[in-house]
């Protein structure tokens, strides 16, 4: 004859198998959290495929100095020095290509983040950008210093490697720029 013994616990004892017993719901919490440490390594392991995947290391880096284009004027606005460090992409300001500089501002007052009130020759108004599939980078920020505002980024280097398509995000809505490879004078080559 089976009887069943019930504990404030909330666990029972079979005298017939001498074992005791959780609640079904503890049972699934426990696989639950079992299906969670597998999901994690199964992403754990995707994540590391993709960062030793061959195709991403061949894939051609937009590392350099650019220049970008005021969309109110159509002009050279200024030029921005993409490095890689570690293997994600950074940019900083080099220097304001504006025809009077002397109009320009020359401190981010409307930034709301640790870039406040600092220089704009030498800031940082890209981050965190890493190589992506189908020769995109993404994963980054870039910082718009007119407005402090900070945008999802996504940057794509065009097939003769002279342009950089650079897109801003803030949710589904994007901006694109293009920013053009500074060219030595001297020699015609790539800075």
């Amino acid at each position: 004859m089976r009887t069943m013994l019930t504990t404030p616990h909330r666990t029972t004892y079979n005298q017939h198998s001498h074992c005791w017993l959780q609640p079904s719901s503890s049972r699934r919490r426990t696989s639950t959290s079992g299906r969670f440490v597998i999901g994690l390594l199964v992403l754990m392991l995707t994540v590391s495929r993709l960062q030793h995947d061959p195709a991403l290391a061949d894939q051609p880096s937009p590392v350099g100095l650019w220049y970008n284009i005021d969309d109110r004027t159509g002009q050279p606005r200024a030029e921005i020095r993409l490095l890689e460090q570690g293997g994600i992409l950074i940019g900083r300001i080099e220097r304001s290509l504006s025809p009077d500089p002397s109009k320009e501002e020359t401190h981010c007052s409307k930034c709301t983040d640790d870039r406040k009130g600092q220089p704009l020759k030498g800031m940082e108004i890209i981050r965190g950008v890493r190589p992506a599939k189908d020769q995109w980078w993404e994963g980054g920020t870039i910082l718009d210093p007119d407005n402090g505002r900070t945008y999802t980024l996504r940057l794509r280097l065009s097939d003769d490697n002279r342009s950089l398509m650079v897109r801003g995000y803030i949710g589904p809505f994007f901006r694109t720029q293009t920013w053009y490879r500074v060219q030595d004078e001297g020699t015609g080559s790539v800075k």
